[in-house]
């Protein structure tokens, strides 16, 4: 019996008459598994946990997910825990994900860290597509290891490739791949701690002017330099922005994250949407 998954997941959100958004369509595979899903009647979001019973992903593993937001409707999608690349002999792990925003609808994609363990491999690569009038806040972070067990970046290779557009706009397309000893260098040369953290984020800014290039929340987010904490924010256009924060450790990072996404609820009332663990 093979120890490979080949792992699916499909959400279709869709917004029902009164404005009441429902998962509309379903699917998934292990090692995927979908909560039951829970509405926050203040921000109308619609909360979906996704859990992996396996604990961690293992060499030869392809998983695929597509998350689709319809018009006017709005879903925050998380994890409970996070996602471990377990050590690998030979091989690889590989991860596909699709996300679509419909006119007016709105995705959170706020999974808990990524965590690769020594000698694993492994690939993600991400596509988003938004409509005109769609909003996005995705955010994907990055732990050096289990650093609990004085293991980090230790990992053997690590790729994360984003491609994300607008209104049919191409606005960005990046491509991470770094091994565990070249960021671990990295991080020494630019003073960031052997216990940095990163994420990695996207906004797309529901209505936003495309050519504002210095909006106000641009300032408060740059004003959370400091105590450990190193953060940007680029204009891409179409009202869509680049986030990037380090962190000295796991836990400043996890606070750094949610002040951003407080910062952010004022021009994306979505944000309000408590991160309630279901």
């Amino acid at each position: 019996m093979s120890n490979i998954f080949e792992g699916h997941l499909m959400l279709r959100a869709e917004a029902r008459p009164g404005g009441r958004t429902a998962l509309a369509g379903q699917s998934f595979r292990a090692p995927y598994y979908v909560g039951k899903s829970y509405l926050d009647t203040d921000s109308g979001v619609l909360m979906v946990q996704v859990a992996n019973p396996t604990a961690g992903i293992l060499s030869g593993d392809r998983l695929e997910s597509a998350i689709t937001v319809a018009a006017d409707a709005k879903l925050l999608v998380t994890t409970p825990s996070a996602s471990r690349v377990f050590p690998m002999n030979a091989g690889e792990a590989v991860s596909r994900q699709t996300f679509a925003v419909e006119t007016g609808g709105w995705l959170e994609m706020l999974p808990e860290p990524l965590v690769p363990h020594r000698r694993s491999t492994y690939r993600q690569d991400t596509s988003v597509e938004i409509a005109a009038g769609g909003g996005v806040f995705f955010v994907e972070q990055l732990m050096p290891g289990r650093v609990g067990h004085g293991e980090a970046w230790e990992w053997d290779r690590l790729v994360l490739t984003l491609d994300v557009r607008v209104d049919g706009e191409w606005v960005l397309r990046e491509r991470f791949d770094q091994s565990g000893a070249s960021l671990r260098a990295m991080a020494v040369a630019a003073g960031t701690g052997p216990e940095s953290c990163f994420a990695n984020g996207l906004v797309v800014v529901p209505g936003a002017d495309a050519a504002e290039t210095n909006p106000a929340w641009r300032e408060a987010l740059h004003a959370l330099h400091g105590d450990g904490v190193w953060i940007g924010a680029t204009a891409l256009g179409a009202g869509a922005w680049s986030l990037r924060i380090v962190a000295a450790n796991g836990v400043t990072l996890r606070a750094a994250v949610q002040q951003v996404r407080a910062i952010l609820a004022e021009v994306c009332p979505a944000l309000r949407c408590g991160l309630r663990k279901l």
